[in-house]
Order: C-alpha cells, then sequence, then structure tokens
C-alpha cells in the first residue's frame, strides 16, 4: 500500500515539476536547446502576412516624411521626438505624463482581455525571431530532425559551410537591423549622412551601431527564446493580469482526457464511446513550440501565444478526423465549463475603454498648440505707478515654437483691452521665432488703474500667428496696490 502511494505521488511530483521547472533548463540549470518543428496551418500563414506588414512599417517608417518632419523619430540626445510627425518637446511634459499612464492602463486591460496575443503577434522579438530568423535557419539546416543530426556531427565540410552561411547572413541581416534602428533614433537624413561620410568621421556613433549589431546577433543567435522566458518581464506580469475569463492559448482537457485521459490511435475507435480523450499523444504541439513547453500542462510564463501548437494540432485532428479545437484560443472557463467562446460584455467593455484611451490621447496630441507660452512675473519686482493712472509689472516670456517653420508671433492682453504690453526690445509686441527655437525675453504689462480690481489681479495673456489666430492662452497674475 505504500509502494503504491510513493508510486502515485511521484509520478504526482512528475506532472506538477513543469510548475517549477524551466522547458528550455534541465535540471542542473543546464540550457536545453529547442529546436521547434517548423510550424505551418492557418495561423501560421496569418501571422506570417501580418509579421511582413509589421516588417515593412519597420523598415519603410523612418523614410517617410510629412511636411518635412520625420513620421517617427526619438532622438534622446538632441531632445527630438516626431510621433506621426507632430513634433514632441521636453516641455511636453503632460503629453508624456498621459502616454505614460495610458500606456501603463492600456498594457493591464489589454491583458486583463487578450491575454498574451501581443506576444505571439506584435512584439518584434517574436517577429524577427521567428518569422526572419528562424526561417533563414530552416531554409539552411533544415527542419527540426536535420537541425538536431547537424548539431551533434563532427565538424566536417558540410557543417563548417551551413554554419559560417548561416552566421554570415545573421550578421549582415544584425547590421542592416541596428541601422534602421538607428534612423528611428536619429532619422534618416542623418543616417545616410553617416554613411556618406564614413565610419571614421563618426567613431563614437559607429562604434555604437557595431555595439547594437551585436547585441541583436547575441540575441536571435544564441540567447533567442530565452529573452522570452528569463528577460522579458511581460511573462511573470501574465500571472498576475490574467484571470479564467482572459482569452488565452488552451488545452481543451475535457475534450482531450475524458475519462480514461490520453491514448495512442486506433483506426475505427469510437474514443468517446469508451471515455477515451481525443488527445493522442503525438507530441506535436510539444516539437513545435518555440519556448519548448508542453502547452497540455496548463498556462505557462514561457508560453507566448504564437499558435503553432493549435496549427500543429489541428493538422493531426484533420488527419484522424476528429474535430479541430483541441488548442484553441479559449478562456479557463470556456474549457472548464464546456462553453464556446463568445465576446462578453467584460471584454466589450474593456475594448471599448482602449480605443476611447488610444482616442483621447491622439486628440490630445493633435489639438497641442503650436507654439508653447509662458509669462511668469520677474523675481523680486513690484508694481510701477506710470503717471498716476497707470499701473506696470515686467514679466519674463518664454516662447517655443513646435514646428520647424519660423513663426511671427504677437502676444495680446486679452483680458484687459485697454492694457499694452512692451518687449524689451522695444515698444513692438512681435517676436520672431525660428522652427524648432526658443525665444526668452523680458517685456512691460501696463494697465490703467481703473481696469484693476484687486492687489493681484488675473490676466490673461495670448499668443496670435500672423493671421489673428490664437495659438496660446496664459493666465498670470498682475499685482497692483492694495485696495
Amino acid at each position: 500500500m505504500n509502494t503504491q502511494d510513493n508510486k502515485g505521488d511521484n509520478m504526482e511530483d512528475q506532472i506538477e515539476s513543469f510548475r517549477t521547472s524551466l522547458g528550455t533548463a534541465d535540471k542542473a540549470g543546464k540550457r536545453k536547446w529547442v529546436y521547434p518543428k517548423k510550424p505551418s496551418g492557418r495561423y501560421y500563414n496569418w501571422r506570417t502576412y501580418f509579421s511582413w506588414l509589421l516588417l515593412a512599417f519597420f523598415v519603410v517608417s523612418p523614410f517617410i516624411k510629412i511636411n518635412g518632419n520625420p513620421l517617427f523619430k526619438f532622438d534622446f540626445f538632441k531632445r527630438e521626438f516626431f510621433i506621426f510627425s507632430y513634433p514632441i518637446f521636453t516641455s511636453d511634459f503632460m503629453i508624456f505624463a498621459i502616454a505614460g499612464i495610458t500606456a501603463i492602463v492600456f498594457i493591464i486591460l489589454f491583458t486583463v482581455v487578450y491575454g498574451r496575443i501581443f506576444c505571439g503577434w506584435i512584439c518584434p522579438q517574436t517577429i524577427l525571431l521567428e518569422m526572419v530568423f528562424r526561417k533563414i535557419e530552416y531554409a539552411i539546416d533544415g527542419d527540426r530532425n536535420k537541425q538536431m543530426k547537424l548539431d551533434k556531427q563532427e565538424w566536417n565540410e558540410e557543417k563548417i559551410r551551413k554554419r559560417a552561411l548561416k552566421w554570415l547572413i545573421y550578421a549582415v541581416l544584425s547590421f542592416l537591423i541596428a541601422n534602421i534602428f538607428f534612423a528611428w533614433l536619429f532619422g534618416v537624413d542623418e543616417m545616410l549622412l553617416f554613411i556618406k561620410e564614413g565610419p571614421i568621421k563618426h567613431l563614437t556613433t559607429f562604434f555604437i551601431l557595431l555595439i547594437f549589431t551585436g547585441i541583436i546577433y547575441f540575441v536571435f543567435t544564441w540567447f533567442r527564446e530565452q529573452a522570452c522566458v528569463i528577460v522579458c518581464p511581460y511573462g511573470r506580469l501574465q500571472g498576475v493580469l490574467i484571470d479564467k475569463k482572459t482569452i488565452i492559448v488552451a488545452y481543451d482537457y475535457r475534450r482531450g482526457e475524458r475519462e480514461q485521459g490520453r491514448g495512442r490511435f486506433k483506426r475505427g475507435e469510437d474514443r468517446e464511446a469508451i471515455g477515451k480523450g481525443d488527445c493522442i499523444d503525438c507530441g506535436q504541439c510539444v516539437v513545435v513550440c518555440p519556448t519548448g513547453i508542453d502547452i497540455r500542462n496548463g498556462t505557462q510564463l514561457e508560453c507566448v501565444n504564437c499558435t503553432a501548437c493549435i496549427d500543429a494540432c489541428d493538422e493531426v485532428m484533420t488527419k484522424i478526423n476528429l474535430p479541430i479545437g483541441l488548442i484553441r484560443y479559449a478562456s479557463e472557463e470556456n474549457i472548464a465549463e464546456a462553453k464556446p467562446f463568445r465576446f462578453t460584455p467584460r471584454m466589450m467593455a474593456y475594448s471599448a475603454v482602449l480605443v476611447l484611451m488610444m482616442v483621447f490621447l491622439t486628440s490630445f496630441l493633435m489639438m497641442r498648440s503650436d507654439v508653447n507660452s509662458k509669462f511668469l512675473r520677474v523675481p523680486g519686482t513690484d508694481y510701477k505707478i506710470v503717471n498716476e493712472h497707470y499701473i506696470s509689472n515686467q514679466f519674463e516670456y518664454n516662447l517655443q515654437n513646435k514646428t520647424k517653420e519660423t513663426k511671427q508671433m504677437h502676444i495680446h492682453l486679452e483680458s484687459h483691452p485697454n492694457g499694452t504690453i512692451a518687449l524689451d526690445r522695444g515698444t513692438s509686441n512681435i517676436v520672431i521665432i525660428g522652427g524648432g527655437q526658443q525665444v526668452q525675453g523680458k517685456m512691460t504689462i501696463t494697465i490703467p488703474q481703473e481696469d484693476v480690481h484687486s492687489y493681484k489681479e488675473r490676466i490673461r495673456i495670448q499668443v496670435l500667428d500672423e493671421n489673428d489666430k490664437v495659438v496660446d492662452t496664459y493666465s498670470t497674475s498682475f499685482v497692483a496696490p492694495f485696495r
């Protein structure tokens, strides 16, 4: 009796061992190289087409300009940022703050509803590894069995030739990806200038480029799925954010196991009638997995929802005339209650919130003024009485042109029409600002005493363009004698 109990405990420990171990490491902690079988099927085809679209966007975007501005640019060194050709400055803290909060909430809500669909379909790591580097590997080394055989064989002519060719292509590809990444950072014009002038004139930039190339080469040649399993925090966030209603790539254990569990396929057998599960334990869902897990063990942090196991299982089910969908997109609730998937009101509500957040952020960005203004009283100064009937205050102004065009700005005292503004350069209240530049100076505001009703009068200063269109308004205080 004790012996049987011990056997049962050992079997249960083996079944649950996946929860305390990684599919890409053995018990000693040594890495187990993953040789995923080349996937095929409807989901893989859809992912391929979608990946081509995203890769084209990644490559082409730096070359697209709207009104002379790059579509995207994130130059942290020069503090130049463009999002959909809209220039973003460090002074636009509010936009950065809203974007940051939106991104955090978006990630939380998106993951709660859709799980790790981002990882399998959009993540650059997955797209570049599975749709670029892995395809090259399949073309040179062959599929899973040929790759395993090639790794084990001696360094003969075939192995040296294939390894040299693959690693050379990987190196060239990594260098090209690094250059495109630099175009996103510095802009395509500056990148082309670097290429034209050569690395000698830009040694520091070229050295950084080589470092990025090395990192990309290392990640996609050797580190690979470890970036998702060990480095990326998103997999660990998944355990906190998902619940039984979240859409995941799931194995239907009710149908796959039934009363008798899994079993080998026998032609003509009515598996449902005898209580045998539809899973024939062929292992195809395991050999195609790019992170080396068994999806039948349930939700695991290593799973990136790439759908390779769905395609592999559907192919097997089709061959043995059983319904597809043994592994599918579903929630744990759908599986446990044997309910078909449906778009629930909760998912609709969360999706609506996600759309509204994106619309709000986009609207906030597009409605931002072209010129940012700030008017503050000069510290340590007090009001002055002018000709016994007027009160004057001295202000500092700061105008920032957020476009690439030269602007002619007119400063106007909107709240007190009888007041006047005189800049430190003379009586004119017109300021010319170059594209992307910032102008600072001092000015004097004078208001008739009869129009001032408080010792801290609130005033509104408008900045108008050459067509007298208001581009920004700033509210501040104007000090006067206590009344």
